[in-house]
């Protein structure tokens, strides 16, 4: 899943890319209000954290644009602002959900896992396809009911997949969801993840539960002899 973080704070916008990363987002970020709308133009975001007082364009005018061009797209205010009327003009304008600070990191872990769900209307934590198991909130892979050990990346794609199960998704769309602005898409990193993580499926279920649709992308299914060509 791409974020995109909206905060002028920088040691804060900092602290909050850390840890999405270490959970294995994608993340972006910017420090004002018109930045933040020319990378949501040019990129198809899962999730935008959005601080309201930015330089240069205020939050609130980011995210009546938001929900103008990208009505579906899941919005999570940050605010130092703690008035009823500054949370209720939020949630009007089409905010998702809205975190006071200062927050706890694992609450905001919580609410974006939460947001990222009703996105793809998945009331569980856990995804899964045949054998394959992925719990979300443990963050915990399990293959025939054992845990098997992804990296940050292959554990992304491998939860991309399972959320688009049973569809065709083109190497163009990984490169917008599971990796950020600095993701060099020409260097053959992205066929290497994805060739690696098969290769740890297959070593488990004896087969490659991911199927390679020539000229159009990469499909899990669990039935894989129809889809591996």
């Amino acid at each position: 899943m791409r974020i995109l973080i909206v905060e002028d704070e920088l040691d804060l916008q900092e602290a909050i890319a850390d840890g999405l990363r270490i959970d294995g987002y994608a993340v972006d970020t910017c420090d004002n209000g018109e930045a933040a709308y020319e990378l949501l133009y040019e990129v198809n975001y899962d999730l935008v954290v959005l601080d309201l007082n930015l330089p240069k364009m205020d939050g609130l005018e980011v995210l009546a644009k938001i929900r103008d061009e990208k009505p579906d797209l899941k919005v999570l205010i940050l605010s130092a602002r703690s008035s009823v009327n500054d949370k209720v003009k939020g949630l009007n304008i089409g905010a998702n959900d809205y975190l006071e600070k200062p927050f706890d990191f694992a609450e905001l872990e919580a609410r974006i896992r939460n947001l990222l769900r009703r996105k793809f209307v998945q009331e569980s934590s856990m995804l899964s396809c045949g054998a394959i198991k992925v719990d979300l909130s443990k963050r915990m892979a399990v293959l025939n009911e054992d845990e098997i050990s992804l990296t940050k990346k292959e554990f992304a794609l491998l939860e991309y997949f399972l959320l688009n199960k049973d569809r065709v998704v083109s190497q163009e769309e990984l490169i917008e969801h599971v990796w950020d602005q600095n993701a060099d898409s020409f260097s053959g990193a992205i066929r290497v993840h994805i060739s690696t993580l098969r290769k740890k499926l297959k070593d488990v279920l004896n087969y490659d539960p991911i199927g390679t649709k020539i000229g159009e992308g990469y499909l899990l299914s669990e039935k894989y002899g129809d889809v591996n060509a």
